[in-house]
């Protein structure tokens, strides 16, 4: 379990949500995007709330560890995009040719008159 603390809000979500959302909004500031994204989270009355983080270049969060022994609510979903866009902005996708090479076809362009 980890502590959140983000827009003067104080949040206790699981350690792999927590350290997820983190890298996440690293890598979307390094590049100058944003996001945002829906978690699960325990509330500072103990109850389960769904939070969303807007997360930018000017986000300021904090997580640190706890010794709390309470269940972290579900986040699979939650992690599982995460993990998504974090591979996705670590390693983007190469640029690759259309399999036909192009938008001209040999038979579109007449080269006789040349």
């Amino acid at each position: 379990m980890k502590h959140v603390m983000y827009a003067e809000k104080s949040l206790l979500m699981g350690d792999e949500v927590a350290d997820a959302i983190l890298e996440y909004a690293r890598l979307l500031a390094e590049g100058g995007h944003a996001d945002t994204v829906t978690v699960r989270a325990i509330g500072v009355d103990g109850n389960t709330v769904d939070a969303a983080f807007l997360l930018n270049a000017t986000s300021v969060m904090m997580v640190e560890s706890t010794n709390s022994t309470v269940v972290p609510p579900d986040n699979e979903e939650a992690v599982r995009y995460l993990q998504e866009r974090i591979e996705r902005l670590s390693r983007p996708p190469g640029v690759q040719a259309e399999d036909d090479g192009g938008m001209f076809y040999d038979d579109d362009i007449d080269l006789r008159g040349a």
